[in-house]
């Protein structure tokens, strides 16, 4: 999901924190960028949007993570919801959901709740976007896809950053 000039995502670790994160938008490390789907826009501020997602970033803790119930998918869905009031494409999360029905004949490593593995952490920039402004201009919120095949490949970035949202404390 990109707003803002950075594209935000949900990923596994075994930690009780956030597994939300950050990139710069098409090159998030490990995934192949084929095509971005527009699904509306955002009146947030930047300010705004910013402590939006650190909110929502205590949701969604890395050791939640689960490849059928709780991805990366579920976490665009939610978002783009909650920022336009309308849901991603049904087909895009079409495997998880068919897992879901059939999570009986799945094997054991798929029914595990976690992703076991150590994540790689960035610090995070404390004043969100380097271009923030106060004004309440639409801002597009697509949606990264990787399921359009006749779209062209491209390879992420060798030297692409990583940074974990940080959540809110109150």
């Amino acid at each position: 999901m990109a707003v803002y000039g950075k594209e935000y995502g949900f990923g596994a670790h075994d930690f009780p924190i956030s597994g939300v994160f950050e990139v710069e938008p098409k090159s998030c490390p490990g995934f192949i960028y084929r095509c971005s789907i527009p699904i509306g826009h955002v009146t947030k501020s930047p300010s705004e949007f910013r402590e939006f997602i650190e909110t929502v970033a205590s949701e969604y803790h890395g050791d939640t993570y689960h490849l059928i119930s709780k991805n990366c998918n579920h976490f665009t869905d939610d978002i783009s919801q909650r920022l336009t009031g309308k849901r991603i494409p049904g087909w895009v999360n079409r495997l998880a959901k068919l897992g879901a029905l059939c999570s009986c004949l799945l094997p054991e490593s798929l029914q595990v709740t976690t992703v076991k593995q150590l994540p790689e952490y960035h610090n995070c920039d404390e004043d969100g976007t380097a271009s923030e402004s106060s004004s309440n201009a639409q801002v597009p919120l697509e949606f990264s896809d990787d399921a359009e095949q006749d779209q062209h490949l491209l390879s992420p970035p060798a030297s692409s950053e990583v940074a974990f949202v940080k959540e809110l404390t109150r």
